[in-house]
C-alpha cells in the first residue's frame, strides 16, 4: 500500500520512494543527486534518476532533461577556507525556458510543498537555463 503526502493547494502528492531515496542521500550518502519528477497519471512526484557517490556535477547537469522541468536534489562536497570538509545539500527546480507551459506552471504550482517534504536542504537554486545553476553558482551559495 502508498502512503502519499498531499498538499491540499495542489493536490500533488509524494511517493513514498521520493522521500525515502531523499533521506537516503541525506543520512547515508548513498547518491550524489536525486532527479524527480511529477508524474501526472498518478498526480505525484516520483524519482526519475539517482546519481552514484562517484558521479561528478557534470554528471548530474547532464541528467538534467533540455527542455522540460524537474526538482533535483545534489549533494555538494567542498573544502572551506579553513581546510574543512563540508556537505551541503541543495535543491534544484529546473525549469528550461523552452519547456512547455503547462509543465512549467505544474511545476512552479507545487514546488513549495514538495520542498517542504525535503528537511535538511541548505540552499535553493531556481534556474531557467544551464548557467543559473553551474557549479561556480553553486560553490559561490555553499561558502
Amino acid at each position: 500500500m502508498s502512503f502519499r503526502l498531499k498538499n491540499a493547494s495542489t493536490g500533488m502528492g509524494v511517493a513514498d520512494n521520493s522521500k525515502s531515496t531523499y533521506l537516503e542521500l541525506q543520512r547515508r550518502r548513498l547518491h550524489r543527486y536525486v532527479i524527480f519528477k511529477i508524474d501526472e497519471s498518478k498526480n505525484e512526484v516520483v524519482v526519475e534518476k539517482t546519481g552514484g557517490p562517484a558521479e561528478s556535477y557534470d554528471d548530474f547537469s547532464a541528467s538534467l532533461p533540455e527542455n522540460d522541468c524537474r526538482y533535483a536534489v545534489y549533494d555538494f562536497d567542498f573544502v572551506t577556507s579553513e581546510n574543512c570538509q563540508k556537505s551541503k545539500i541543495f535543491f534544484i527546480a529546473w525549469s528550461p525556458s523552452v519547456s512547455h507551459i503547462r509543465s512549467k506552471m505544474l511545476y512552479a504550482t507545487s514546488k513549495e510543498s514538495f520542498r517542504r517534504e525535503l528537511e535538511g536542504v541548505h540552499y535553493e537554486i531556481q534556474a531557467t537555463d544551464p548557467t543559473e545553476m553551474d557549479l561556480e553558482v553553486v560553490t559561490d551559495r555553499a561558502n
